[in-house]
Parts: structure tokens; sequence; C-alpha cells
């Protein structure tokens, strides 16, 4: 990426300070690069919280997707249990991310993989032995990085892909903030015709949850062009501040705020519960539905996994102007060794994969640079193993203005790419509608690969595509083609 489109990628964010001289800021400085990035310490801790509280949801709702299900023998999952697990990990991967990683990219219980833990591998085992598997598929991941094929898949993705995967991401998650605020769901239409998405409950908004959104948005919004540093953390606790008083005084319904109520606390310290810790079972699996059923169960999560967090950190590395002048990310081999470590630890805790969080954008948006804001990050995660009442008192309508900004930050990169080559443009074009429209970083993905090594094949340019995208691609194939595969052998 040349140094002009590193600009335009980050130029609404907020500007760094003009860099000091190296080692200005003490040991805590050098360490971490804070001033050789043009940040601070100040700076790091706004990233930090910032971030916690984009995806502050997640204490809250890994525990109830989770335990919401059973497993083959009709078991649960205990709600208390995964709430200490899901901090747990969360904490001390978020940190070991930011102390190995030295990058802005916090790490929790993935979205999308744990259902698939929930309602998919669950019903045919037994939960020890579902979470076995994921700790299997973190192994794989794990492997593909120290042999180094993961480091390569990354950089033999054309940069042009590579712009297009940050873009889409942008999408992504204003998407995402959309539909966790309540702004456009996917409740049908008053004809009966179950539209993809329609704007509030039933086409109208509705509700003070839903104002205070559109506050969040505009004051964030306003307070980032107008250089104001802090804006995104400003606008989650002002927007906070006026839920708590809202929801005292107003008549609001129950259900309208979401998972997160905007209470004050009953109780402000609560005791953890480590009892998920350590019980999985490794093979179990392979002896309750078979060895080809696990394995296929191994490589969707993995395939999911691996990519997912691929995307997540180009498109964060990219936003926090991390990348060098070819489009690939110093250090990355540790990063994505951590990421394959945090797949094994969410098994290992029974709390599903962990994996890199793309909401780890707001951060970087309130000027995050180094890996000490994850160190702030995850602190707080296991402050919530104490903490939970204060940890979750945020709403949805408050945290996710800041996916919406970030959003629109991320979308400032589309620009970089070269839409006249249609070569390039039809496959971006697709990784980039594909993630909000398929509600996944991983499809998106897939296609652009796809698209890209059909398109050079079919125009004679099939020697330009690296060897690794053709294995990747058939890999895609599968992956897209994953029923008519489980037919064949039998699966189904």
């Amino acid at each position: 990426m040349t140094a002009d489109a590193r600009a335009s990628a980050g130029r609404n964010a907020t500007p760094p300070p003009p860099p000091r001289k190296a080692g200005a800021g003490g040991a805590l400085d050098r360490f971490f690069k804070m001033s050789e990035r043009g940040s601070s310490p100040l700076q790091e801790v706004r990233g930090g919280v910032a971030t916690f509280f984009t995806m502050a949801y997640i204490v809250v709702l890994n525990p109830i997707i989770l335990s919401g299900a059973t497993d083959k023998f009709g078991n649960h999952l205990s709600q208390g249990q995964l709430v200490t697990a899901t901090c747990l990990v969360a904490g001390v991967m978020t940190i070991i991310m930011g102390v190995v990683g030295n990058i802005p990219l916090a790490i929790a219980a993935g979205l999308g993989l744990n259902g698939v833990v929930a309602f998919q591998i669950a019903p045919q085992m037994s939960w020890p032995d579902a979470m076995g598997l994921v700790v299997l598929s973190g192994i794989a991941i794990v492997v593909l990085v120290v042999t180094g094929l993961r480091e390569l898949i990354m950089d033999a993705i054309p940069l042009a892909l590579k712009q297009a995967i940050g873009v889409g991401i942008g999408l992504f998650i204003a998407f995402l903030g959309l539909v966790d605020a309540g702004f456009i769901t996917r409740t049908p239409d008053a004809s009966g015709s179950a539209v993809p998405v329609t704007l509030g409950p039933d086409g109208q908004l509705q509700g003070w949850p839903t104002l205070v959104f559109c506050l969040g948005v505009l004051l964030t919004f306003i307070l980032l062009i107008r250089k104001v540093k802090g804006a995104i953390l400003i606008g989650i606790a002002g927007m906070t501040v006026l839920s708590m008083v809202l929801n005292a005084v107003a008549d609001v319904p129950d259900g309208q705020w979401g998972l997160i109520q905007p209470d004050m606390p009953d109780a402000v310290v609560g005791t953890p519960d480590f009892g998920l810790i350590g019980d999985v079972s490794l093979f179990g699996a392979f002896a309750e539905v078979g060895v080809l059923t696990a394995v296929v169960f191994v490589f969707t999560l993995m395939l999911s996994d691996f990519f997912d967090a691929m995307g997540t950190i180009i498109g964060v590395s990219n936003e926090a102007q991390l990348l060098d002048e070819n489009g690939k990310l110093p250090g990355i081999g540790r990063v994505l060794l951590v990421d394959g470590v945090a797949a094994v630890a969410g098994g290992a805790a029974s709390c599903s994969s962990n994996t890199c969080f793309v909401e780890s954008t707001a951060g970087v948006g309130e000027g995050a640079r180094t890996g000490f804001a994850n160190v702030v990050t995850g602190g707080i995660f296991l402050g919530a193993l104490f903490l939970t009442p204060l940890a979750t008192v945020v709403p949805y309508q408050a945290a996710t203005p800041a996916l919406v900004v970030v959003g629109f930050l991320l979308m400032t990169q589309v620009k970089s790419i070269d839409w006249d080559d249609w070569a390039i443009a039809v496959p971006a074009f697709l990784t980039i509608v594909l993630m909000p429209f398929t509600y996944s970083i991983t499809n998106g993905i897939g296609a652009g690969f796809l698209a890209y090594v059909a398109i050079k094949a079919a125009t004679g340019k099939a020697r330009e595509v690296p060897w690794l995208l053709w294995i990747v691609a058939a890999f895609f194939l599968v992956y897209f083609g994953m029923d008519p595969v489980e037919q064949i052998l039998g699966i189904k």
C-alpha cells in the first residue's frame, strides 16, 4: 500500500500526535513502540476502553447462546460458569495478543462459531466432546502457523483484495451495529412477506433506545469531524448515561434495550465460577459420531476461524496504519500464533473458539496503535470476572454507534481499489458485498478468492495466481459445497 493510500484509509480517524524521539516515554513506550507509531499511553487507554465497551456484549451473549442449547444427552452448560470462562479467556488472550503481537486486536469467543458448536455439533455428542473438537481445530490452526503456511497464504493475497476485505469488514460491522441496536431488523413487514431487513421492528423507528442509538451516531460523527480526542469513547459514555436516565424516568417496554439493560446493578461484585475450565474430551467425539463426521466438524470450525480472523487482522491493521508498503503486517507470525492458541484456549475453557474481534476497530478509531490498548481491554475483561454487573451496564444502543462510525472509516479504503480493472474489481466487489449480505467475513473472503482465481484462469492469466491461492480456492469450493459433499460422504 502506498503512503498516500494509508493516509487516506485513516484520515478521518483520531490523528496521532507528532512522533516523539524513541524512548522518550520510558520503558513502556519503548516496549510497545508508542512514540514510533505516533501514539501515547492516554491514547492507548482510550482505545482499549472503547474496544471493551463495543464488545462487552460477548460477556452476556456467548453464555446465552451456549447455555441455551443441549447436548446429545440433554445437558446444559451453566450460564454463570460460561460468564467466568468467557471473561477469563478473553482477558488473558487479549493481553497476550497485546504483549506478544503488539497490535490493538482484542480476542473473545467468536460469534457464529459458538452457534455452530451449540446447535450443530453439541446435539450429536456431549459438551466435553464438542469442546474437544474446538481444541483440535485450534491445534490445526497453530500447526498451519508454525509451518508458515498461514502467513504464506496471507502474503499471497493481492493488495486490492486486502483492501476489499477492509472495506467489506467496514460494511459488515456497520450492519452489525445497525442490527444490534434494533435500528434495522429481520422482522416481516405488514404484508407478511418476510423482507430481508426493515427499518425498526415493523418498518418504522420506535422507542427511546432507538433514539439513544441515533443520537449516539450523530454525536460521535460530530465529535470525530471536529477532531475531539476520545470521540468514540465520549459517545459511548454519554449515551450510557442518557440510557440509564431514560430507563429510570421513561416507560421503556421489556426487551427494547435488548440483552443489556442500562440499570444500576443490584450488586457490584460477584464470585467467579471456574467449573467449566478443562472439562474437555479431546477424542471422545470420534467414538461418538465417527472419524469422518468429526473431521468434517473440525474442518468447518478451522476454516471459519482461519479466514474470519485473517480478514479481521487485515482490516484492523490496515485501519491502524500498521501495514508496510507491500500491504504486509510486520511480525504477523506472532499475531497468527496467538490467534490459533486462543482457539485452543476457548475450547479448553468450554466457552467455544476464541478469535480476533472486528470490534477492535472501535479502539483503532479512538487512536489505539499498539498492544498496550489490548492490555487495557484485557484487564477490564479480567476485572469483569468480579465486576460483571458493572461491565454489562452499557446497552447495545450506547455502544453500537461506534461500530457504524468505524464502518465509515474503513469504507474510505474503497477508493484505493482499481475499479477500472474488472479482473480485480469483480472479486473485490463480491468480497465487499457478501460480508454484510451473508453476515459472514469468511463468506466474503471465500467468494472473492474463488472469483479471482476463476477470472484469472478464464482470461488466460492463471500463472499470475500464486499456487497457495489455488489450494485455498479449492478449500472454499468444498466449504461452499459442504452440503452435497456431506451427502456424498453419507454424513447426512
